[in-house]
């Protein structure tokens, strides 16, 4: 069976996916659409699909799925028209610069019924499912998780309004991880160190204290300062053992011995993979996070972004 998809969003990000799916044999790239034509086009004659301007067209093409790479704010009306469409969507994170969108959108997957798939991709390393059986029947206490880097070039990431801040559209990864190996969050309190940049109203750093429904306790910290990105991951303690994992690394510590590992999956491949497995009838793979799952993922975020920038007490909403 060859599946036939649509792209819908050429920047960097989603030429990345469309040339992971163009390299599968049961793959065909139908067509590209991106509202800027240069880079759409460019794409597009690399891959030897079409190249259309208007997502509306893009979505009469006969396709079985499409892959949403556009950034925050612009998610919403697409998601819905591909859901009128009938169409499985993969999306990339964040669902939304917001939580009303993406609330919106995960109601009218769920009432449409369709598969859906998101770009969590760290849940597809091997390291991951590596680090929570090591701490499977542990009691865990504390979490410590971090993303600190540098402010990225699109215009738009500057803009809390338009990226939804560096809590929501960057340590989004490491916040799924947390709820992946640590349980759901309850409350977050926290402050942000407002911007230093005039063209920039993203805070310079924050800061969170999280509180979890199992009686543990976590931090999340976070800058845009920085000249590169220097750390990204997070730290586990629980009983008799702690885990420490990046995207490209694993550290586990234990009564036993200290373990380090580095990951033997391309897991920005893998991400893509699970989902044409699902479209061509296969079972789903364990990472997979369909957008039900990524908007507890995304709730979390918000309510860190809402702590952090009122300096109150914010309940996390679950979904």
């Amino acid at each position: 069976m060859t599946v036939r998809v649509g792209l819908l969003g050429a920047g960097g990000v989603g030429a990345r996916h469309a040339r992971t799916l163009a390299g599968f044999d049961d793959v065909e790239l139908v067509a590209v659409c991106d509202p800027v034509p240069a880079a759409a086009q460019a794409l597009a004659g690399e891959l030897g699909a079409d190249f259309l301007a208007d997502a509306d067209g893009l979505l009469r093409r006969g396709l079985d799925a499409v892959w949403l790479c556009v950034p925050p704010f612009a998610h919403g009306e697409l998601e819905r028209a591909v859901v009128r469409a009938e169409l499985p969507f993969f999306v990339e994170k964040p669902l939304a610069a917001d939580l009303t969108v993406a609330e919106d959108v995960a109601r009218a997957v769920r009432t449409a019924g369709l598969p859906t798939a998101t770009g969590y991709h760290w849940r597809h390393l091997d390291t991951v499912a590596r680090a929570r059986d090591a701490l499977t029947g542990a009691r865990i206490r504390l979490v410590d998780a971090r993303w600190w880097g540098s402010t990225p070039p699109p215009a738009w990431w500057r803009s809390q309004a338009l990226s939804g801040g560096q809590v929501v559209e960057q340590a989004t990864h490491v916040l799924d991880l947390l709820r992946v190996l640590a349980g759901e969050v309850e409350e977050v309190v926290g402050g942000a160190a407002p911007s230093s940049a005039e063209d920039r109203d993203v805070p310079d750093a924050t800061a969170a204290v999280l509180r979890f429904g199992s009686g543990a306790v976590g931090t999340l910290s976070t800058s845009c300062v920085l000249p590169a990105l220097t750390a990204a991951g997070l730290d586990v303690v629980a009983d008799s053992v702690t885990v420490a994992l990046t995207e490209t690394s694993l550290h586990l510590r234990t009564p036993q011995g200290e373990v380090s590992a580095e990951p033997r999956i391309d897991a920005r491949r893998a991400v893509d993979r699970a989902f044409v497995d699902v479209l061509a009838g296969r079972p789903a793979a364990p990472g997979l996070v369909t957008v039900a799952e990524a908007l507890l993922t995304h709730c979390l975020a918000w309510a860190v972004a809402e702590a952090t920038g009122t300096g109150s007490a914010v309940p996390v909403e679950q979904g």
